[in-house]
């Protein structure tokens, strides 16, 4: 990290030091380093001891943790000149900034959030990440609700704008896909006049938030997907043929890389280039992550989250795969879609049968509205009940929202 002095931090809470600054941040006492800052939120009051003995060179119990975390990000990033890519949207972000760092990294020093650091803690630490030579910082933005995304640009102040796609999220709190559009569109309202702003190509709810002193790129038009087979992608990038080889396969996959390469693109980073990183792209976990199940057969675990556009993804991916097993899902319940809710489990329910999967569990009160037979209660059901039913050379898919805990189930497959 930019050296920070210690006496940045005063005021923010109880501050305890042994140095006159600090270079790195952790609010994690096991990933302490000497010289770092640890910033005990939540419970971390607890753990201030074995962060000096691991080397803290100084700890903070802060007097309000989210105040305290964007203060400390916006000190650093007011010390580097980076570009900054901020990246949002209701699918695809996460697996969308893993494939950016990847192609960044050959050609400039490139910071980018850990899995998924998106929201108030996140950020920061993401921020105070930047060295010195640090040329490319790409930040994820969550969003629950109006305001969030604005509070983090505050912080992270964005010179370039990605937003993967528009979709029926979080509407418990937004309430309608209108709603998402303007809650996500927060990102392009904190750029500087003349920035440029990556958006999905053909979203009516978002048109009216582009902002005419803006430079728009439109993923769908001025950079396309033109084919996606097997890892082997084909992009036109504003009239520039493009074949990259991707450690990746499913068709959503290929969609993410294609913003990715629209954002590289806009970097200034060159075309020819971009194979130097792509085979180095590894996706965050439990995000389609594919794995080996003893005696044959592919575990797809995606199970990290869930609504209706990633789940639509997700069983058309499935559908798609050959082989000599069947194809099984376990789908835990979309959260947050608020009175939306049912409606749209009804229609992931008509798509089981349209993509010929051969056998779903479904997990969790919310999922019995997928209609079908097998409903057990909770991911521990859903563990044991597929152990019994998977089969020699199955393909699995593991998806659900984050509350409903399928990674227990993917656990027990593969172990």
């Amino acid at each position: 990290m930019i050296a920070l002095p210690v006496s940045e931090l005063e005021g923010l809470g109880r501050l305890e030091s042994i140095a006159d600054e600090v270079t790195g941040v952790q609010i994690d006492s096991r990933r302490i380093e000497p010289g770092d800052l640890f910033v005990a939120v939540g419970g971390g009051v607890a753990f201030v001891d074995q962060a000096r003995q691991q080397g803290a060179a100084a700890a903070l119990v802060p007097d309000d943790d989210f105040a305290a975390m964007a203060a400390i990000g916006r000190a650093v990033r007011a010390r580097t000149q980076a570009e900054v890519v901020g990246i949002t949207g209701s699918t695809g972000k996460t697996s969308t900034k893993d494939m950016l760092a990847a192609l960044c990294r050959p050609q400039r020093p490139t910071v980018a959030a850990e899995a998924s650091y998106n929201a108030e803690l996140g950020v920061p630490l993401t921020l105070a990440r930047l060295e010195r030579d640090t040329q490319i910082l790409i930040a994820e933005l969550a969003m629950r609700g109006f305001g969030q995304i604005a509070g983090l640009c505050e912080i992270a102040r964005p010179t370039l704008g990605a937003i993967t796609a528009i979709g029926p999220v979080h509407l418990e709190f937004v309430e309608s896909v209108a709603g998402v559009a303007k809650a996500k569109a927060e990102l392009l309202d904190a750029l500087p006049r003349g920035a440029t702003a990556v958006v999905p190509a053909g979203v009516a709810e978002l048109e009216p938030h582009l902002r005419g002193d803006l430079n728009v790129i439109r993923v769908g038009e001025d950079v396309r997907l033109v084919s996606f087979q097997d890892g082997r992608l084909e992009a036109d990038v504003h009239g520039e043929r493009v074949e990259l080889m991707l450690p990746v396969r499913a068709a959503h996959h290929g969609e993410n890389a294609v913003v990715a390469i629209a954002v590289y693109r806009a970097l200034g980073l060159p075309l020819d280039g971009l194979q130097e990183g792509a085979g180095e792209i590894e996706l965050s976990s439990l995000r389609g992550e594919e794995l080996p199940l003893p005696g044959g057969g592919i575990l797809i675990n995606d199970c990290w989250n869930a609504n209706p556009a990633s789940m639509r993804a997700a069983l058309r991916d499935l559908g798609a795969r050959a082989g000599g097993g069947r194809r099984i899902a376990v789908l835990g319940g979309m959260a947050e879609l608020g009175a939306h809710a049912p409606g749209y489990h009804q229609e992931v329910a008509a798509l089981l049968g349209e993509e010929g999967i051969d056998h779903v569990i479904a997990v969790g009160e919310l999922a019995r509205d997928y209609g079908v037979v097998d409903w057990v209660a909770d991911a521990a059901e859903a563990a044991d009940r597929l152990s019994d039913l998977v089969q020699h050379g199955d393909i699995v898919l593991v998806k659900g929202s984050r509350s409903v805990g399928l990674e227990r189930v993917a656990q027990k497959l593969t172990s």
